[in-house]
This record gives C-alpha cells, structure tokens and sequence, in this order.
C-alpha cells in the first residue's frame, strides 16, 4: 500500500502540468515525461528480491539555480 500511495502522489504533481517532452528506453523499462515546469516524471520497471518486475515512479526536480557549488575547507593544522 504505501509503494502506491508514493505512485499516486508522483502522478497526481502532473495535474494542470503540460508535458514538453516524452522518451522511452529501447528496452521499455522506463518512461521518462519532461513537465512545462523543468521537472520529469520517471516511471521505471525494476526487479525485487526475488526478480520480479515492481513498478517505481519518481518526480525529479530540476537543478537548483544556486550559483556554484558549496565549498568546505579543512583545517590543515595538527
């Protein structure tokens, strides 16, 4: 139950979403749906546990428009 309540919300962020653009793997195993607002559904087929095919659906979000990446420096001092 909770593997398709998570698919239902990922479906349910396409509501009023236009989508831009549509590819498949040449294997069918998975769909990928570019939305209007840069993110993209992603309905692949994976294997559990014992092989058989689970359905998994994911909303990636664009990268974020921060400039750079976050730096950390080390102290090198003893």
């Amino acid at each position: 139950m909770p593997d398709l309540r998570r698919i239902a919300d990922a479906v349910d962020q396409l509501r009023d979403r236009r989508v831009t653009n549509v590819s498949i793997r040449s294997d069918c195993r998975q769909l990928r749906l570019g939305l209007d607002d840069g993110r993209t559904l992603l309905v692949s087929v994976l294997l559990d546990d014992r092989s058989r095919p689970r359905l998994d659906v994911d909303v990636l979000h664009p990268p974020s428009t921060m400039p750079g990446q976050l730096e950390v420096r080390f102290d090198g001092g003893t």
